[in-house]
């Protein structure tokens, strides 16, 4: 689909420490597991029942969020092959992303100067609506490259990276602040082409996995030289980075830090944090099966 803007499809992983961290699956992307009395829906203009509706290339579409609390919303859309398009926020007119208590918003509104087009490839799209009470850091996802573009340049691509990216933005948040909810269509071809069959979603139990085997060698929580201001180890684990980045992650929340910024740039992933007038910076660095780790506090 085009603003012409082509929409796109998630998916699927878990990251976090703690029962509490979101879980993602093929079906839901990403879920808080946290019970909250936030509620976020989304759906297409041909309804949001069992059926998953078709579109056909060159029919435009519209989509709907509402809220049953005042909350940023922020949509993406995922196709079949993978392509991760950010809706909202967009420079439009409709284009604001905070949305009042039982209300609903469509996109494009009209009265916009745009239109969402349906655009090949065929199969099935995936519509993720995230509502947070609070604004959510999507700096490591999406950007405006410049003033005159309308619509954010998605940085990470395929469901795997944006799932892991998203579990990063949510995981600093507060458990009870955010929900999600996911919405399907199907583009298909028109009357007489030849396609392929249309897909309807699968239900998937959400996944959660074994939990994080502590690396060598790994400080504990008392180990004097892990409160020194400058720390760092090295090791070699079968895991992500994005799973070794959480476990020390969450040894610094643990002790009351709190954090405010974090960046992926490939193989390596910085964090900041706070605590009061103190600042820490990790960074956790991947080649191959060796992990990098290194903490300064100041």
């Amino acid at each position: 689909m085009k603003p012409s803007l082509s929409l796109t499809a998630l998916s699927a992983l878990l990251l976090g420490m703690g029962s509490a961290a979101p879980v993602i699956s093929a079906q839901s992307i990403i879920v808080n597991p946290v019970q909250t009395s936030l509620n976020v829906k989304v759906w297409t203009d041909r309804g949001s029942g069992q059926q998953v509706p078709n579109y056909a290339p060159g029919e435009r579409i519209r989509l709907y969020a509402s809220v049953n609390q005042a909350a940023y919303v922020y949509l993406f859309n995922v196709d079949p092959q993978g392509r991760v398009d950010l809706i909202l926020p967009n420079r439009y007119q409709s284009g604001a992303n905070f949305l009042k208590a039982n209300t609903t918003k469509a996109f494009p509104a009209p009265g916009d100067p745009f239109t969402f087009d349906i655009a090949a490839p065929y199969g099935l799209n995936k519509v993720l609506a995230l509502a947070s009470r609070t604004p959510l850091n999507l700096d490591q996802i999406a950007t405006f490259k410049t003033q005159q573009n309308s619509f954010a340049t998605v940085n990470v691509q395929g469901q795997e990276r944006l799932a892991q990216a998203l579990s990063i933005v949510v995981n600093p948040v507060d458990q009870a602040s955010w929900v999600s909810d996911t919405a399907y269509y199907n583009v298909v071809a028109r009357p007489g082409a030849v396609q392929p069959a249309p897909v309807q979603p699968v239900p998937v139990q959400p996944v959660r996995p074994a939990p994080i085997q502590p690396v060598q060698p790994v400080p504990g929580f008392g180990d004097r030289d892990w409160h020194d201001r400058d720390w760092q180890t090295s090791f070699e684990r079968r895991s992500s980075l994005e799973s070794v980045y959480a476990e020390y992650a969450g040894r610094l929340r643990a002790e009351g830090y709190v954090q405010v910024s974090v960046r992926q740039h490939g193989h390596h992933i910085q964090g900041e944090f706070r605590r009061g007038d103190r600042r820490a910076t990790l960074e956790v660095k991947q080649k191959g099966n060796r992990f990098e780790v290194e903490l300064t506090r100041r």
